[in-house]
């Protein structure tokens, strides 16, 4: 995640406002094809696959990939094509100014699409599987990493020409790792079978294809929903504000990006326990992994999200000086995160509890939301109409689901374990920079000072509530793994 916010610098500061959009546009349009040629996959296989690991059904492995990647390979050639053929006219809706190097983009980055297709459905088998190393190499280090030396590269070497290419090309060492990941995963999972004496022989109890896409198809229209809520506002702004609004409001939305990193690191790696502790109906289990989890998700997020808020301005200085212009943007977003990440992750027990209609239809709520006002603000009041969307997208899609897993499954994250991240969050991020800024105004200076400061109270905190926030458990966690 730091790498996107890097090459988004690198993009900013190497290349003019204008084309800066273009790229931002096209690219947040093939993330939005590659989620819709998942087809919810990403979810289906953890939850099938971490069933059959708890049910102990591991003949059901091979069977659930092979159901899960054929149909997506298909939707993702398909796309790839119909993508290449439409680039003209894509182009002249969301880059009329600069269709001809929109059209460039987007032909390249076609090409591109059935391997992000396949590292997916392979990452997310690992997943299911129990382990997040292939994930954290191939989807946190290695993809993102080469995206930044590569566009780095072009943008020194030939500006704008191979920004595309640069950017789409990684992901062909990533999806051949995470499938040779896969692969061994798998086969090891297979030999442990038939080393056990006595392993259920459960083919007859595998699931079908039918289950599999029951459970999974609602889960796709919600995966396209929840990435058209991050990504679909940056091609509306192109389309209805143009290309240097969409830079703008790029730039200075993907500080957010930051803040998401620990959020989906802990919200994959506790995914599959979950998911695990609803399938044998394990109702206290889920609620303590549901409430520990969103304490340590608010440890992680939180100080970032104060930190923009405090001294977001001052940031947006790092792509250039137009970018200040997105502070109001970043100030709106970061104190929405702040709810959003303090509810949990009430999307992922949603879908762990198998009601993924009910998320499709919480996440399509959001996304009408979002775009309808996305329409009515962005022609009159551009990037800053986007985020009041944006942010009124966001609110809804975490408090329908957490009403809904309240009320249903009695399951909540507020405890005393968040009660006291709140404390010690909002202390040394929020009340520090607060005095500090009353003393030395917000310059770098400050940030400096109320940095060191309230990170050494926050360090110094953790340790001392560290078995109320149950950070030996998560230490011992790291442990294990290694």
């Amino acid at each position: 995640m730091a790498s996107t916010l890097l090459l988004t610098v690198a993009v900013t500061r190497g290349l003019p406002t204008g084309e800066a959009g273009v790229f931002f546009a096209v690219t947040s349009l093939f993330l939005l094809s590659t989620t819709v040629g998942q087809l919810g996959t990403n979810t289906g296989l953890v939850y099938f696959l971490s069933r059959a690991r708890s049910l102990g059904l591991p003949h059901a492995i091979s069977s659930l990939f092979r159901i899960a990647t054929r149909p997506v390979l298909v939707v993702a050639v398909a796309m790839a094509v119909g993508l290449f053929v439409m680039a003209p006219r894509v182009s002249e809706l969301i880059n009329a100014d600069h269709v001809q190097q929109s059209t460039g983009y987007l032909r390249t980055a076609a090409f591109f699409i059935p391997l992000s297709a396949l590292e997916t459905v392979a990452l997310a088998g690992t997943r299911g599987m129990g382990t997040m190393r292939p994930n954290v190499v191939t989807e946190q280090i290695l993809r993102p990493s080469l995206q930044l030396l590569l566009v780095g590269l072009s943008v020194l070497l030939v500006g704008g020409r191979g920004l595309s290419l640069a950017w789409a090309f990684a992901y062909l060492p990533a999806a051949v790792l995470a499938y040779g990941y896969w692969k061994k995963v798998a086969s090891k999972a297979r030999v442990q079978a038939i080393a056990v004496p006595g392993a259920p022989d459960a083919v007859a109890a595998e699931p079908g294809r039918r289950d599999f896409w029951r459970f999974t198809a609602p889960r796709a229209a919600a995966s396209v929903a929840q990435m058209a809520m991050q990504r679909l506002d940056i091609v509306l702004v192109a389309a209805l504000a143009g290309a240097v609004p969409a830079a703008l409001y790029t730039a200075a939305t993907r500080f957010l990006v930051v803040g998401q990193m620990g959020q989906r690191a802990i919200s994959l790696a506790v995914q599959p326990r979950i998911g695990g502790a609803l399938a044998v109906n394990d109702i206290p289990l889920a609620k303590e992994l549901y409430r520990v989890c969103t304490s340590w998700l608010m440890l992680v997020t939180w100080p970032t999200y104060l930190t923009f808020v405090f001294f977001g301005q001052r940031l947006l200085a790092l792509f250039g000086r137009d970018y200040s212009a997105g502070h109001d943007v970043l100030l709106l977003l970061s104190t929405v995160m702040l709810f959003a990440t303090g509810c949990g992750m009430v999307d992922m027990v949603l879908n762990m509890a198998g009601r993924t209609s009910w998320n499709v239809m919480n996440v399509g709520l959001s996304l009408g939301v979002q775009i309808g006002v996305d329409l009515w603000l962005i022609p009159k009041h551009g990037i800053a109409g986007a985020a009041i969307g944006w942010a009124a997208g966001i609110v809804l899609a975490n408090l329908v689901p957490l009403l809904q897993i309240a009320m249903v499954f009695g399951l909540h994250p507020f405890g005393r374990t968040t009660l006291v991240t709140t404390a010690v969050t909002m202390s040394c991020f929020a009340a520090v920079p607060t005095v500090v800024i009353a003393f030395l105004g917000t310059g770098w200076w400050s940030l400096v000072v109320s940095l060191a400061i309230g990170g050494s109270l926050y360090a110094a905190a953790l340790w001392r509530f560290r078995s109320v926030l149950h950070l030996t458990e998560l230490a011992g966690i790291r442990r294990r793994r290694r």
